[in-house]
């Protein structure tokens, strides 16, 4: 059989495949030779690199896919969910691990208040229906990192339901141009995370670390809403983004504190929907969006050769590219899940419903919740385009990095430059230096206050462009200075004497007589060549307006 190769008709809504002959084309053009076996559950591209896309011949059937996600956001909170154990990232192993995290026998769970007024917060933020009744659960299954046999969580009536997530996409040639998106919420509920067990493939054995175990978590439950693996890494940077803007998250996922699990399926516009596949534990929305279109791919290509899709638990490996299988859905494993006996029901109130005399620190009252929200992510990105004037993928992008939004805003407060000039060296030449250095905004030697000072003597043309960008660059490396002692240091300010840079021009168009000539021709790019010249002479100190000005006059004289 010819072997498939997929093309991507338009964003994130059809996949389409045409055949080649015998040979499957990879993302760098080596045809390799088509292996498929046709086994069930089994595919040759299980084991490559995606498959690039192709034209398909007319005729040719599309393909739709369908992708629902669960997102697991580890609360920020002092103390775990049902535990006063403190929660600390890269504590020593089991030293933060309480009686009752370790299933003693005896303990019982005491609810973490903070717990239940983030998920009310993130459900308010989502537009979800609080449920003012919701139920704990037992969940059981037997891993050695959750001691109890079973995790607490609200599988039958969970705390916030209904809900909704605008997200935006960026499409086009340049991806310039933000397309609004928006996926249904199906349910957020609280639940307790797992210890972590960590494998020595040297010594063939494995740890167990419980600092983790009884950790709260929101599991947001995303509709299949989404169509590809960039709508979903897109939404789950939105929900990041509002998490972190509400305090109920620090939604790290380098930290594992926002881990997601993709169900994905695909199907034949008009037909029911395909046996779907669960890719576990992603922790990078760049990893979510490869692991999403692979397993597309995966299965597309999986059935076009006469195979079937496994219902199936698979792992992303990020060096390989692919999706590996983990355990088999098939026979559908029992939780037994059971009412949590040592939690009653979790009652809220709204203001209508509060009980008269009731104590403010034994209720938890949903309308005063709504009242402290935040503003969001996407109403900041609004107001951002309107008083700045600048592109909302500008904006974005100073949302998408901790600490950006906020150093923009103090540059703002202390220069007289245009905000699509502060916006430009903040995202091009402010950012490009952190990323290639790998530092956090908080750890950048260059203050918001040294870029304004920067910023207002290009503004009151005490410098050049590209002087600014030397004392830019002396800054990052000479913590302490400031950029009025660096362009004092280095001589770079713009040359003031008009009969020095006459001189100076005259003395180039002398010394490059054929250039003079191309531009008397009607070459415009002659003159670029000319500024060019002086400027080098100059060291940069000369204004290139100025030299424009004087070679035009010399040349007309």
């Amino acid at each position: 059989m010819a072997a498939p190769v997929l093309r991507w008709l338009c964003p994130g809504r059809r996949w389409a495949f045409a055949r080649t002959g015998g040979c499957s084309y990879h993302r760098r053009g080596v045809p390799t030779a088509s292996t498929s076996s046709g086994k069930r559950g089994q595919s040759s591209v299980a084991q490559q690199s995606l498959i690039t896309a192709q034209e398909p011949r007319k005729g040719d059937r599309e393909w739709a896919a369908v992708v629902g996600l669960e997102i697991h956001a580890q609360i920020s909170s002092n103390s775990k969910l049902f535990s006063g154990s403190q929660v600390h990232f890269a504590a020593p192993p089991n030293s933060l691990v309480s009686f009752f995290d370790a299933s003693l026998p005896g303990t019982l769970p005491v609810l973490n208040r903070r717990c239940v007024e983030a998920a009310v917060m993130t459900g308010l933020a989502l537009d979800c229906r609080i449920n003012k009744k919701s139920l704990f659960d037992r969940k059981h299954y037997f891993y050695a990192d959750l001691p109890a046999g079973y995790q607490i969580t609200q599988q039958r009536l969970p705390i916030a339901v209904d809900g909704s997530l605008a997200y935006s996409v960026c499409v086009g040639k340049k991806r310039g141009q933000a397309v609004a998106r928006t996926v249904r919420v199906r349910q957020i509920q609280l639940e307790q995370d797992s210890g972590k067990s960590l494998h020595d493939d040297l010594r063939s054995q494995t740890l167990v670390d419980l600092n983790r175990a009884g950790v709260g978590l929101l599991e947001v439950v995303l509709e299949p809403d989404m169509s590809c693996g960039e709508e979903a890494a897109a939404a789950v940077r939105e929900l990041q983004l509002i998490l972190q803007a509400l305090g109920t998250s620090r939604a790290i996922m380098a930290e594992g504190q926002l881990r997601v699990d993709a169900n994905i399926s695909v199907h034949h516009p008009g037909e029911p929907l395909g046996v779907r596949t669960e890719v576990k534990n992603l922790n990078s929305a760049r990893f979510l969006a490869r692991a999403i279109d692979y397993e597309i791919q995966r299965q597309i290509s999986e059935l076009e050769n006469g195979g079937e899709i496994l219902n199936e638990t698979r792992s992303f490996d990020y060096k390989l590219g692919c999706t590996m299988p983990m355990r088999d859905k098939e026979g559908k494993q029992d939780y037994r899940f059971m009412p949590e006996p040592n939690l009653p029901p979790l009652l809220l109130y709204d203001s209508a419903s509060l009980p008269a005399g009731a104590d403010p620190q034994q209720v938890i009252n949903i309308d005063q919740i709504r009242e402290q929200l935040p503003e969001l992510p996407s109403v900041t990105r609004e107001k951002l385009v309107q008083r700045y004037g600048m592109l909302p993928e500008h904006s974005f992008a100073l949302l998408n990095e901790v600490g950006l939004l906020e150093f923009f805003q103090n540059v703002m407060k202390e220069t007289r430059a245009e905000p699509k000039k502060v916006t430009s060296w903040v995202l091009n030449t402010f950012l490009g230096f952190l990323k290639q250095q790998n530092l956090a905004v908080s750890e950048s030697p260059v203050t918001p206050s040294a870029l304004a000072e920067l910023l207002n003597l290009v503004e009151r043309k005490a410098i050049s462009s590209s002087a600014a960008k030397q004392v830019f660059e002396e800054l990052w490396r000479s913590e302490g200075k400031t950029p009025a002692q660096i362009v004092a240091e280095k001589q770079l300010e713009l040359m003031r004497d008009d009969e020095a840079l006459e001189q100076l021009c005259r003395a180039t168009m002398e010394a490059h007589p054929q250039v003079v000539m191309d531009l008397k021709k009607g070459n415009p790019r002659a003159i670029n060549k000319l500024i060019g010249l002086v400027r080098k002479a100059t060291l940069g100190r000369a204004d290139p307006t100025a030299i424009k000005d004087v070679l035009e006059r010399q040349l007309s004289g």
